[in-house]
């Protein structure tokens, strides 16, 4: 992200929305707002129609701080293994922002939903988004993450107090608290109480996580889930990859992200400067949310000693350990995978001390 990635949030470590990463797949659809109706339908209930009023004036409005990263955050760093197929991402295909809408529960409620019916097992969401055949983008949540009213799901219709801005999902984008952006659909047009999770291409045939033994010749995308929580996941965005530093004090100052999905808090952030031998502990910049309902990405700080008369070149490492005691593994080899998702080795760079 850079030495200035500080300048691209405010105080509560909030992204402004003008840098909030984006990744589309579809064209991006013109919506006319008159004309735009959100369809409920499937198992269960008289399918219904709401209009962006409907949803700002029937449901309560309801705001929380989510962090939304893509399945292939930090993707150039296992391309580095062997080649995979997707965005060559850095470490910075993850932004945090605050999102408001209405609650996925408050809606479902309202459309007729039965919550004890055993056979709802997912809940599709369809955008307005589509392929030249016409077919919208598509995905799905298990039904016990929307039927939860403290999973926090929204159906968004601001970014950080403003619209939604229209590379965002304007006028409504779903915002899955801890989950893959992948699940996050923009531009929602229908919702869909299921038995069954959505036949879309990128729920059914991408964002999987496969051996890394599998290749294009063997893999089978029905053997593995869809991703739906993320793993653990940190990284250095100051000093950059291959800059010059100075230090201060003997000690240099180092910052950087940490995030984990399905709300699970962050408790530890680790440095190193000497491969992994010793590690200092970096200081904690969160919010007060519980340990199991952390939506938010942790924003780290550490100022680390270094002996600057013994080398000119200096590696940095981070590790990040959750609420869950979840750590980030060491490399990347043994978690490599054909589509370069779910990275979340060691972060490691490179920075030259200025004498």
């Amino acid at each position: 992200m850079g030495n200035r990635w500080k300048s691209k949030l405010n105080k509560e470590g909030v992204c402004f929305s003008e840098v909030f990463f984006v990744r589309n797949h579809l064209p991006v659809p013109n919506v006319d707002i008159e004309e735009y109706e959100l369809e409920i339908c499937g198992r269960g209930i008289e399918p219904i129609t709401l209009k962006l009023d409907d949803i700002k004036t029937k449901f309560k409005k309801h705001t929380v701080t989510s962090t939304i990263q893509c399945a292939g955050n930090r993707r150039s760093e296992l391309n580095t293994v062997k080649e995979v197929k997707g965005l060559n991402w850095g470490s910075a295909a993850i932004s945090n922002a605050e999102w408001s809408g209405a609650l996925l529960y408050d809606v479902l409620k309202y459309a007729g939903i039965d919550f004890d019916d055993q056979k709802i097992q997912h809940i599709q969401f369809e955008g307005l988004d589509t392929d030249p055949a016409n077919m919208p983008y598509g995905a799905s949540i298990p039904a016990m993450k929307a039927f939860n009213p403290q999973n926090d799901v929204l159906l968004a219709y601001e970014m950080n107090g403003k619209e939604l801005p229209k590379d965002h999902g304007f006028p409504i984008r779903v915002v899955v608290p801890g989950v893959v952006g992948a699940r996050n659909v923009k531009w929602l047009g229908k919702i869909i109480v299921s038995e069954e999770e959505s036949e879309s291409h990128w729920q059914k045939n991408d964002y999987k996580g496969f051996s890394p033994s599998t290749n294009w010749d063997n893999v089978d995308f029905t053997k593995a889930p869809a991703i739906q929580e993320l793993p653990v996941n940190s990284a250095i965005c100051k000093p950059s990859e291959n800059t010059k530093v100075k230090l201060q004090d003997n000690c240099l100052k180092v910052e950087g992200y940490a995030w984990s999905g399905g709300g699970r808090k962050i408790v530890r952030v680790d440095i190193s400067v000497d491969g992994g031998k010793t590690w200092h502990i970096a200081d904690l910049i969160q919010d007060s949310s519980p340990l199991y309902r952390c939506w938010a990405w942790t924003i780290w700080k550490v100022s680390v000693p270094v002996d600057a008369s013994s080398k000119s070149e200096l590696q940095i490492i981070c590790k990040a350990i959750d609420s869950s005691y979840n750590v980030q593994p060491d490399s990347f080899p043994p978690i490599w995978n054909l589509r370069g998702v779910l990275g979340n080795a060691w972060h490691k760079i490179t920075v030259q001390i200025q004498k």
